[in-house]
């Protein structure tokens, strides 16, 4: 016996040598065997099946002992019942204690082996499906039912504040003519003639500017303005165009008739 600062501070330890297994199993292991042992005393909750290769028994280095768990029964019927259990012997030596309920402690035990448990291979498609449910259904949220007391509706009633940042926000997503809206498209000669009408009255336009007057595609455009005009990359008439000098002259001619 180990005596301690007080008189229930004494340790039982006759059992100290006895050999323990220490496993580490997943909740839903843990769960099952508690349920199963609460239920019924007498009743086993599990066996052990140790597995030996009779071939290498002599050898146990090379050959040492499988263990597989086989549960009597789990909380759910998808849940696998059989499990492999790898051992362990390398690790820092541990002891197990107990405590009563009249609060006597005792040694149960030394840790002989110890084994980390995971679903056997024929039982492992069915752990992941239940591994990806129970993920699935902690992902998934619950919704929620609430009562209104007040039911005549006057606090659902936007607020003048709310109705005019809609009416803005409205206003700001109407489709321009000149982005959204499909353009029809000219006859060729046609629009050469009021492209020309357009440089009679000003030497210099923008392609928006352009856009806006004749209402023509821009790509369009583009093309009747690279055989009409030449474009200016700078100077003070920068980013416009003005007619070729050939077309100009045609112009001057034409103006006294």
């Amino acid at each position: 016996m180990a005596e301690g600062s007080s008189n229930n501070a004494n340790v039982d330890t006759s059992r100290s040598e006895r050999a323990v297994w220490l496993m580490k199993c997943p909740p839903l292991v843990s769960r099952s065997l508690s349920s199963s042992s609460a239920s019924d005393s007498l009743r086993p909750v599990a066996k052990v099946i140790v597995s030996l290769d009779p071939l290498l028994a002599n050898d146990d280095d090379d050959s040492p002992p499988q263990f597989t768990m086989e549960l009597a029964g789990t909380e759910s019927g998808n849940a696998p019942k059989c499990y492999s259990m790898d051992m362990s012997q390398d690790f820092i030596p541990m002891a197990v204690f107990s405590e009563s309920s009249q609060g006597r402690t005792a040694v149960e035990g030394k840790i002989l082996n110890k084994f980390d448990m995971k679903p056997h291979n024929e039982n492992i498609q069915n752990y992941g499906k239940l591994c990806r449910e129970r993920t699935s259904k902690y992902m998934t949220r619950s919704r929620q039912i609430q009562v209104i007391d007040n039911d005549n509706g006057s606090h659902m009633r936007p607020m003048p504040g709310m109705v005019i940042a809609s009416a803005v926000s409205d206003k700001k997503k109407m489709p321009t003519k000149g982005s959204d809206m499909k353009r029809t498209r000219r006859d060729r000669g046609e629009m050469e003639e009021i492209l020309f009408k357009l440089f009679e009255r000003q030497p210099n336009w923008t392609l928006r500017q352009l856009i806006q007057e004749t209402d023509q595609p821009e790509q369009f455009l583009k093309d009747l303005l690279k055989d009409l005009c030449v474009y200016n990359n700078k100077g003070t008439n920068q980013g416009t165009y003005e007619l070729k000098p050939e077309y100009k002259r045609s112009g001057e001619e034409s103006t006294p008739k």
